[in-house]
């Protein structure tokens, strides 16, 4: 068998670093999908953050809304329950 010359040599060795280049690429293409993958779902928390914040806010307000109501409305039925007592008890409205 005769010996490979230097120059398939290096035509092997040149073939060896396109093939590691070509992997090299390949990862590097893989690694940009899931990083533009990662900044979508990001982005789409930071839409689903916003949605759920507004609702939460919403919600509160309406808690706040029910909790005057319910205050106002166990005023007036102390009120009437006051009134009751005294019609009961003789004293009129």
């Amino acid at each position: 068998m005769t010996e490979p010359s230097a120059l398939d040599l290096a035509v092997k060795r040149l073939a060896l670093a396109l093939d590691a280049l070509d992997a090299a690429v390949e990862r590097r293409q893989e690694a940009d999908r899931s990083e533009e993958g990662l900044a979508n779902q990001l982005q789409a928390l930071g839409v689903d953050r916003t949605r759920l914040a507004e609702a939460l806010d919403k919600e509160a307000a309406r808690l706040r809304r029910l909790e005057d109501a319910n205050r106002e409305i166990a005023g007036r039925i102390d009120a009437a329950m006051e009134s009751i007592r005294g019609v009961i008890d003789g004293k009129g409205p």
